[in-house]
């Protein structure tokens, strides 16, 4: 595989003392065996497994037995299988006490969209259950420990983010429900889900998302199919995942806590996986950009090894900015998380705090993500372009970022509702008061959002979070991150050019301190 990918056979973790730097800063502690393990599992057998399904074997949807009786199961590739049990641990150290930035750590290392997913799905639906309905412990276990398999819901086809617009109806049936109308229209996992948590409007609910509850829909009951699969959909990426519409149509269900509390238990459920799209995103772009690391080293061109040309070292610094960036503002995120998770509603300001900075890190990560990927290609030149090689998908993969878990504005509406309603934006100021010039930068963009509301809100939303993420890397005290966060306001908050003072490899070269 190493004429696929440079980074084949490497422990990924060590490769990034960056990612290092910045766990000993947001999330100080954890099991550097663990993570180098993890990062050696990454650099051989996810490699290889990750684009032999997405270049060879997707999965694929089975829809009946010998005896044409419906099943509507997902047919993986055997080493995706074993792949997943391997990985399935991951998903527990939150559950097991031991924190929400190590699962989070493993999510940037693995960085694969369609893997991550479905585990990420997988337990979301035991986050639900451990927070609201402890009646299920034995599907938790399932779901952490094997040999279950979860997912989320939630979205339909004529209303996408807008959850308030959903159609499926809950009837009660004695202690259950019964799911009708349902229409889940991009339901990943899909064929492979043996539980998942629904979004419905009971009987008698009002419209609009505080009307909806959330229940477990088992995938069988009594040994017959209690939903049906229409089709698998055919995707740019993240194929390792089985995407497709799945219809509910006396579907029984059970309640998930109290049922009025429903869409708050949805969005807790979106924030888990919107951190996960946040550690991913910088994950996938990192892999990218280690290719990058690898070939600027190796090809040669006018004479020169690439990394000896000005233009390429621009274009290296601009990359490690980007990634050092969005990994900070994402473990930062995921500190406040990490320190708020347990809380119910009505919530804490620093719960609201952290779904604020939630928000910021879904949106930025993404697009710094989609542009560091880019770009990675265009240093592989014609060769980025080809799928037989590894740093096409990245940049495939890169491009859900975007859209999962709600696109950009989404994110800038969500974050304009947690400041207007829930004054999210107090402590973040709070917050902020360690670094003047974020906290500075923070007020002018809090008040042109006041005075221009929605029509501002993307554009607050980048600016916000690069003032956030100003603040995140001015508390890595590792070399040369101070200088790095300089470079970082000048680049993305000032909008300025980067300076020719910065061509010195310990700021373009995150790798001139391994050597």
């Amino acid at each position: 595989m190493r004429a696929r990918f440079y980074s084949q056979g490497e422990d990924h973790y060590k490769l990034d003392p960056d990612l290092k730097a910045i766990l000993d800063t947001f999330a100080p502690g954890l099991p550097q065996e663990e993570l180098s393990a993890f990062g050696k599992l990454v650099g051989e057998e996810v490699l290889e497994v990750a684009h032999h399904v997405d270049q060879d074997a997707p999965p694929r949807l089975q829809m009946h037995d010998l005896d044409g009786n419906r099943i509507d199961r997902a047919l993986l590739s055997p080493a995706q299988k074993t792949l997943l049990e391997k990985l399935r641990p991951m998903i527990r150290p939150a559950y097991e006490g031991r924190g929400w930035p190590l699962h989070y750590a493993f999510g940037y290392l693995l960085a694969d969209g369609g893997l991550y997913c479905i585990l990420t799905i997988t337990h979301q639906v035991a986050y639900a259950l451990h927070k609201y309905a402890p009646e299920h412990e034995a599907v938790k276990r399932e779901l952490l420990y094997g040999p279950a398999f979860g997912a989320t819901w939630m979205t339909e086809i004529q209303g996408g983010s807008d959850l308030g617009a959903n159609r499926t109806v809950a009837r009660r049936e004695g202690n259950a429900y019964r799911l009708y109308q349902g229409d889940k229209y991009f339901a990943s996992g899909a064929g492979l889900a043996d539980y998942a948590i629904v979004t419905a409007r009971p009987e008698g609910a009002p419209a609009g998302p505080k009307g909806l509850g959330l229940f477990l829909l088992p995938r069988e009951v009594e040994g017959r199919l209690n939903f049906t699969v229409r089709r698998f959909k055919e995707k740019l990426a993240t194929r390792a995942v089985p995407s497709g519409e799945v219809e509910l149509e006396g579907s029984l269900a059970y309640p998930i806590g109290k049922l009025e509390e429903g869409i708050y238990y949805t969005l807790e459920n979106l924030t888990v996986s919107r951190l996960a799209n946040a550690a991913a995103a910088m994950g996938i772009a990192k892999k990218a950009h280690l290719e990058a690391l690898f070939r600027v080293r190796r090809r040669t061109a006018f004479g020169k090894i690439l990394l000896q040309h000005d233009l390429i070292q621009h274009d290296l610094l601009e990359m490690r900015l980007r990634q050092v960036g969005g990994t900070a503002l994402a473990f930062l995120a995921i500190q406040a998380f990490d320190q708020a998770w347990e809380e119910r509603p009505p919530y804490s300001e620093g719960y609201h705090l952290a779904r604020l900075l939630s928000h910021l890190a879904k949106g930025r990560t993404a697009e710094h993500a989609s542009a560091i990927t880019a770009l990675a290609m265009e240093l592989f030149g014609g060769l980025g372009f080809l799928e037989e090689y590894g740093v096409a998908r990245w940049h495939r993969e890169a491009l859900i970022t975007p859209i999962w878990e709600g696109p950009a504005n989404i994110q800038a509406l969500d974050m304009l509702e947690a400041i207007l309603k829930k004054r999210a934006h107090e402590p973040l100021l709070d917050m902020l008061g360690e670094s003047p010039r974020a906290q500075a930068e923070a007020h002018k963009i809090l008040k042109k959002l006041q005075e221009e509301g929605p029509w501002y809100a993307k554009e607050a939303l980048r600016a916000l979070a690069d003032a956030v993420t100003v603040y995140a890397l001015e508390k890595v005290a590792a070399e040369p991150f101070p200088e790095l966060a300089e470079l970082y306001t000048r680049r993305f908050l000032k909008g300025e050019t980067l300076p020719p003072s910065a061509q010195r490899p310990e700021l373009y070269d995150p790798w001139s301190s391994l050597s």
